[in-house]
């Protein structure tokens, strides 16, 4: 069975380069949420195996995604991907329950390589 996978990022290139990554090694891209609001729902709606979750969204950081997704159970893996590497955000991202932190710009063959040992 294919895994399944919510995109979250406010960039339709981000989501669409994720998206094309995931799908060429048999992943199953469920849906693709550009801001917050949408990816709790849709996380909540779509139950994926994984979420990739960029950490600057237009109505709230992804850290508080991740949170609130936590706290509610969810137990999809989450790879955070963002721009923002200070070593707190990955520091506090990974304390809250991200399974991986990826930095911008990064690799398709990166964010491969990450998805397949979170997996």
């Amino acid at each position: 069975m294919s895994k399944k996978v919510l995109v979250v990022d406010d960039s339709l290139y981000m989501r669409t380069l994720i998206k094309d990554a995931l799908t060429s090694i048999g992943y199953e891209v469920l849906g693709m949420a550009a801001n917050g609001e949408s990816a709790i729902d849709m996380a909540f709606e779509l139950q994926p195996d994984l979420i990739t979750l960029d950490n600057i969204l237009p109505d709230m950081l992804g850290l508080d995604v991740l949170k609130t997704l936590r706290s509610e159970g969810l137990t999809a893996k989450i790879i955070m991907i963002s721009a923002v590497g200070q070593e707190a955000v990955v520091e506090e991202a990974m304390k809250n329950g991200a399974n991986e932190y990826i930095i911008k710009p990064f690799t398709t063959e990166q964010l491969v390589e990450v998805v397949q040992k979170v997996m």
